[in-house]
């Protein structure tokens, strides 16, 4: 409702605006063309004097051109006099045809570019919608089958080619030889044929089970994505997950769930995820180079102002519990005070810049400690949504909820 009172707001104060220009030229009177020509020599004249006041013109051309006027202005005077009409504006009839054609127009473009009947989305029903198409995005299939077929590169000679047959073939034979299924999955990607590779990296973990790495489980969802042209599917969200639940410190599936995050609709949560692995670095990780060419971006359109950190440089620290209980030797105000400061500080940064799990732990403790129920609450909620689909930040967070005694 909103959106439409702008839109009919906006478009009658521009009919308005036009009508009126319109309506004061047909007010205009008639006006003797001998009296018009000669008012235009005299601010010719005027013109003359302007300029060469201020330098433009010299003393010869501006007497050149004084004499020339004024030849005009004779003959203006002496020649027929008659009427030039400045009043030929269109009828109120067609004035009012004319708003509703803008009108129209206005509103037929937007039935066919726009959205109507489109509601107005409040932050919930943003998150709710995004959820949506998250859970009914493509799946691997769909996306693979979108790209053209693969070709082998033109540069690969055709004793590779042999091998690789051969190296198929053999595979074939035994398919629960894990050497060769490794071999395999290392060998299709190098060529570019990321979905044979991803085949074979699935059946490595078939082989291996439960003895299969949080490393293994990722490269076969890196695999996936790279199949995909660079789309996370939900069976890599998958494996990235199962990775992240073997070892949380498996960074690059960490990576990858962010850029998932942000392909389906919560940059908020791609932006956290993302700012923190910088903060933890080390420099040159793999992930890096792209999460820095992409991160201010995705930080815009998440809504927060954003300046790169220092790799690996860790974030700043906010007040523990030690540090509000060492405080213990000043007075109840300056106890307070002190705190909360610190708390502020603390609040405003991850507000602004983002940080990891532990800081909105770290916040949502000292609130609790300081008797700020309600304000804690209110951090551990938004936490719980900035950290939704990041499992191991998700237990930090609970806990310290528990411990701030918010969570339920």
């Amino acid at each position: 409702m909103i959106f439409w009172m702008i839109c009919a707001t906006m478009s009658v104060l521009v009919v308005a605006l036009i009508g009126r220009a319109l309506l004061r030229q047909q007010s205009l009177p008639d006006r003797d063309t001998a009296d018009f020509d000669l008012s235009v020599y005299r601010d010719q004249l005027a013109d003359v004097e302007r300029d060469v006041a201020r330098g433009v013109l010299g003393m010869d051309d501006a007497e050149r051109t004084r004499v020339e006027i004024s030849r005009r202005i004779l003959a203006a005077d002496a020649g027929p006099r008659g009427t030039v009409s400045t009043g030929n504006a269109p009828s109120r009839a067609l004035i009012v045809l004319i708003a509703l054609c803008m009108v129209g127009g206005s509103l037929a473009l937007y039935k066919t570019l726009g959205q109507p009947g489109y509601g107005d989305l409040a932050l919930a029903d943003r998150i709710a919608f995004a959820d949506r198409m998250r859970e009914s995005r493509p799946n691997q299939q769909a996306a693979v089958d979108s790209l053209p077929a693969f070709t082998p590169p033109a540069d690969v000679s055709d004793q590779y080619r042999q091998l690789m047959e051969q190296l198929r073939a053999t595979v074939a034979e035994r398919p629960t030889d894990i050497q060769g299924n490794t071999l395999l999955a290392e060998n299709e990607a190098r060529i570019g044929n990321f979905t044979a590779a991803a085949s074979a990296q699935q059946q490595v973990l078939r082989i291996k089970r439960d003895a299969a790495s949080a490393q293994d489980i990722t490269d076969y969802g890196e695999l996936l994505v790279l199949a995909a042209g660079g789309y996370v599917s939900p069976e890599a969200e998958t494996a990235f997950r199962a990775a992240l639940a073997r070892d949380d410190t498996e960074e690059r599936a960490r990576y990858y769930l962010g850029l998932m995050m942000v392909q389906s609709g919560r940059p908020d949560i791609g932006f956290r995820l993302w700012d923190a692995l910088l903060r933890r670095g080390p420099e040159d990780a793999p992930w890096i180079a792209p999460i820095l060419s992409q991160i201010e971006e995705v930080a815009y359109l998440a809504g927060v102002k954003y300046t790169v950190p220092t790799i690996g440089g860790g974030t700043a620290r906010g007040p523990s519990v030690d540090d509000i209980e060492a405080a213990s030797e000043m007075t109840t105000e300056e106890r307070m005070e002190m705190i909360g400061g610190m708390v502020e500080g603390l609040s405003n940064r991850l507000a602004t810049e983002g940080g990891p799990p532990q800081d909105w732990a770290r916040l949502i403790t000292s609130l609790g400690v300081m008797g700020n129920p309600n304000q804690a609450l209110a951090v551990f909620n938004n936490a719980i949504e900035v950290f939704e689909g990041d499992a191991t930040a998700l237990d930090i967070i609970r806990a310290a909820g528990s411990q701030a005694g918010v969570a339920e």
